[in-house]
């Protein structure tokens, strides 16, 4: 894949003066390169996707998130730089946008790649979304009809994995069959390439596996909360569950809705409901951060990079979201190098000593 030149600088900051000591010098001995570099892929199922996507929940979110239309020119300048620079992964689902923007995510993701000048670079987009679980859809014809009002919104053929956003067997078991068999109609009919889950533990994971792969439809993805914040016991057997079926993990709030980001505080914090949730959890993430920070002051790099880069080493894709252009860049610098194993070790015994962790999200399964 071709790389614009105006590759954001923070692509480099791997080969910066605090690293450059370890760099052999030639011509004694090659150069060690970075096991990923922003343009290069991992494979998901069928797909060939870059080592980190972005998401898009923020788009078209006003409770949350303070989305405005007035933002679609940023967003879709964000949305061309990802694309400029390797990203091929974007992550959205069918109930993002609130009120009469329900679906707005979709249909602004929709019209970037629409627009988007690069031919094979358009061409190579993976769309990942999810299909809401809602009461009413109750038979698979009636997912197969969300997945069709999906495509509609997102101006394609296919989709590259169609995800079930979450489970019902928490809540009402006779509608989860519906659900698989919803995700198998849209295999067979080839609306999409591949299907994936969110929200699901361990346990339900294993088993829409089996029923999937009986009905010969593989599960390419398992889409959940995953970061430094939320690392509990049942995240690392999802994770082990993955590695051992061949399913690929993509982490959600690999930042923690932004606590892990470093700018924030006890006395500043963000506007909306955020507010709350941060005041209840930044009091314990001392630890946490300052090992974060330690790091990053060593690295060249900020907490976010990271944060994301620690989620990239665990095997997982990490799907942050981004709204600006600024944000884009910082999160594209967590790509290009590897936390060593001495400091991802130090991240997890601070994760560990912080007394308060990421709530999890309601829906999802053992």
């Amino acid at each position: 894949m071709a790389i614009s030149i105006s590759t954001p600088t923070a692509y480099f900051s791997c080969f910066n003066s605090s690293n450059q000591s370890s760099l052999p010098s030639l011509p004694f001995k090659p150069l060690k390169f970075p096991p990923f570099w922003p343009w290069q892929k991992v494979k998901m199922g069928p797909l060939t996707v870059s080592p980190m996507g972005f998401g898009t929940w923020a788009w078209g979110n006003q409770l949350l998130w303070g989305y405005q239309e007035s933002m679609d020119t940023d967003l879709q300048q964000t949305f061309n730089l990802a694309v400029e620079n390797g990203i091929n992964l974007f992550d959205t689902a069918d109930s993002y946008g609130t009120g009469r923007l329900n679906g707005q995510s979709e249909k602004l993701l929709g019209k970037f790649i629409q627009e988007f000048p690069g031919q094979q670079m358009r061409n190579d987009i993976v769309i990942a979304t999810k299909f809401a679980a809602y009461p009413w859809r109750l038979t698979p014809g009636l997912f197969v009809k969300a997945c069709k009002a999906s495509l509609e919104r997102l101006q394609v053929e296919q989709i590259g994995i169609g995800q079930l956003h979450w489970s019902t067997a928490n809540y009402a078991p006779p509608q989860e069959l519906a659900l698989w068999d919803g995700l198998v109609a849209m295999y067979e009919q080839g609306l999409v390439r591949a299907v994936g889950v969110s929200n699901y533990g361990p346990k339900q994971l294993i088993k829409i596996h089996d029923y999937l792969k009986a009905r010969g439809v593989p599960l390419c993805s398992a889409q959940v909360q995953f970061s430094l914040l939320s690392m509990g016991e049942d995240q690392m057997e999802i994770k082990k569950v993955c590695d051992s079926l061949g399913i690929r993990l993509i982490a959600y709030s690999p930042l923690g809705l932004g606590m892990l980001t470093g700018k924030y505080t006890k006395s500043r914090l963000p506007l909306g409901p955020r507010a709350f949730l941060f005041r209840q959890i930044l009091p314990g993430l001392e630890p946490l951060l300052n090992s974060l920070g330690e790091i990053a002051q060593r690295r060249g790099k900020t907490l976010s990079q990271v944060a994301i880069n620690w989620c990239i080493c665990k095997g997982a894709i990490p799907i942050p979201g981004i709204k600006t252009v600024k944000q884009a860049e910082e999160n594209l610098g967590a790509l290009g190098w590897r936390l060593s194993s001495d400091e991802l070790l130090q991240l997890e015994y601070a994760a560990s000593e912080s007394p308060q962790k990421m709530i999890q999200n309601i829906f999802q399964t053992r």
